[in-house]
């Protein structure tokens, strides 16, 4: 992965040396024969892939499951349905497994990464959830985060957290259950209820569910609830106090590193029944250490179904003052201190090219927006902000709505498509310029993963945005090695993470701009205006549409 030039990064470099630092030599015959498997549950779908010791994937499984939306904004998933999805790929992929003549012995551990800050209450006593999961993409909150922006001490949230109010973090997804939902409030009065993202509700239910009653989150997860101080990665009684959350009433999981032998349990049933789960981190986390981002200096960019950029930013988090969050990038405990990122969350990044093929029905499948968006040279002066959920980093624009301008006579079918895959692209320009001046360094080039980076035109894309190379491994599940390497850290597959260096390195592509920095200033400026123009589409007290 290159780089940009951190001074943390050269420091660490020189240290290195002048100890005479050699890397542990390893054993690869042994690494092709151990394997760790890797639950990858994200927004849309679920996976469980099995990499083996050299980071190749040799067998994987994935479904997709139910997205429900109630009213406009609102996003639910089953968090029955997201457990049951998790066992099928489990099952399925390890049958692949056993049929190429593997054993299941052979599986040293488990990792699991998920999709953060979507949210599931249940009560301690049965297990139950009260409530669908309530998604991270969900606006419903948008009253509720400007009517505690107004409330006092507000200012002082995200010094403490890293994150703004807004309608992505738990906290506020649970605020709006306590208001709306009664036996979430009476269970909560109980002292029965238990709050998770969806790594802690797949532990509590891998486990056993009730019968083990595991409840338990890692730190990157933890961090993107707004109840975590970020500088002592515990719960804050000053933030819990805004929410007006008594700690006595609420069950709240206990925070671990990423990487532990013990600590998140085992699989309770099934075929890899008494199978160690030993990582777990956050999507976003993931994937950055599946690019094997460790030293300060290094991003990432993953185009799922929102667009993440993570920039390492060391062992001491970054306030951001341009739009960014600070967040965990991971933390593998033992001697190693937690690393923190900054952070740029676009909401809509491949929802965008779902809705071009499911609403407009432009193309029969996701994979055909390329072909579609190559049938015109240029996006014909079309914008398409796809504020869906509002617009995230580095906006946080609210009342936005998606909104498509410089339609004419002239637009077709193919501009609308290339306008919401650039619409990634734009947005990712500008958090790569609110990073470099939160780091005050600037990325020479970008390493992108993701479901949109299958798409060379969409990456050619990004490049002339960017006006920096883009750089796309041939291996793109990296969201899932990353889990699979943290688990690995803790049955000690891996040591050191010199070890990783040559993972998932042959058969690049390097894309780089193809236009004049001119050119694609003029392109990013009539964006920015269209983002101007997207501003105010909703009613400030409900939420709906202005009339």
């Amino acid at each position: 992965m290159t780089t940009s030039t951190h001074p943390a990064q050269a420091e660490r470099k020189i240290d290195a040396e002048s100890q005479d630092y050699q890397v542990p030599q390893q054993d690869e015959g042994k690494l092709k024969n151990w394997y760790i498997g890797s639950i990858d549950q994200g927004t849309t779908s679920t996976r469980f892939l099995i990499f083996n010791g050299l980071g190749v994937p040799v067998a994987s499984h994935q479904i997709e499951f139910k997205q429900m939306y109630p009213h406009s904004g609102w996003m639910e998933q089953d968090p029955r349905e997201i457990v049951e999805s998790v066992y099928t790929c489990i099952e399925e992929a390890t049958k692949s497994f056993t049929e190429m003549g593997n054993s299941t012995d052979d599986i040293k551990a488990i990792g699991i990464t998920s999709q953060r800050e979507t949210t599931i209450l249940w009560d301690h006593d049965t297990g139950a959830p009260l409530y669908n999961a309530i998604a991270w993409p969900d606006t419903r909150t948008q009253a509720i985060v400007r009517e505690l922006k107004a409330k006092n001490g507000a200012d002082k949230l995200q010094d403490i957290c890293g994150l703004p109010l807004s309608t992505y973090p738990s906290a506020l997804k649970l605020t709006w259950l306590f208001r709306n939902v009664g036996e979430v409030r009476k269970t909560y009065d109980a002292g029965r209820l238990m709050f998770g993202t969806i790594d802690t509700w797949l532990l509590y239910n891998l486990n056993g569910g009730k019968d083990r009653n595991l409840h338990i989150t890692d730190s990157t997860n933890a961090s993107r609830t707004m109840f975590v101080n970020l500088h002592t990665l515990e719960y804050s009684p000053e933030v819990l106090d805004f929410f007006e959350l008594d700690p006595k009433k609420i069950i709240l999981p206990k925070i671990v590193p990423c990487s532990d032998a013990e600590a998140f349990g085992s699989i309770a049933t099934g075929t890899l029944k008494g199978r160690k789960i030993t990582g777990c981190l956050g999507d976003q986390s993931a994937a950055l250490v599946g690019q094997l981002g460790f030293e300060p200096g290094m991003a990432k960019n993953t185009y799922g179904t929102g667009c993440f950029l993570l920039y390492n930013v060391g062992e001491k988090p970054v306030m951001s003052t341009h739009g960014l969050l600070a967040t965990v990038a991971y933390n593998f405990g033992g001697k190693r201190k937690p690393v923190y990122a900054l952070e740029g969350s676009i909401a809509v990044a491949g929802s965008a090219v779902k809705y071009v093929v499911n609403n407009l029905k432009f193309v029969e499948s996701s994979d055909k927006i390329s072909d579609c968006a190559a049938t015109v040279e240029d996006n014909g002066g079309c914008y398409f902000v796809t504020a869906f959920s509002g617009l995230f980093a580095p906006y946080w624009i609210d009342d936005a709505q998606g909104t498509m301008f410089g339609i004419t006579q002239y637009t077709q079918q193919g501009h609308i498509a290339r306008a919401a895959m650039e619409a990634t692209c734009f947005q990712t320009k500008a958090i790569l310029d609110a990073m470099e001046k939160d780091s005050g360094h600037k990325l020479t080039e970008l390493a992108v993963d993701g479901g949109m980076t299958d798409s060379d035109l969409c990456m050619q894309t990004q490049a002339d945005i960017i006006n920096i190379p883009v750089d796309r491994p041939i291996m793109r599940e990296t969201t899932a090695l990353g889990a699979a390497i943290v688990a690995g850290f803790a049955v000690d597959v891996w040591k050191e993470f010199e070890e990783l260096k040559e993972i998932n390195k042959e058969d690049r592509t390097i894309f780089k701009p193809q236009i004049s920095q001119e050119d694609s200033c003029k392109m990013y400026s009539r964006w920015t205006k269209a983002v101007r123009m997207s501003k105010g589409w909703l009613d400030s007290d409900t939420g709906n549409q202005s009339q």
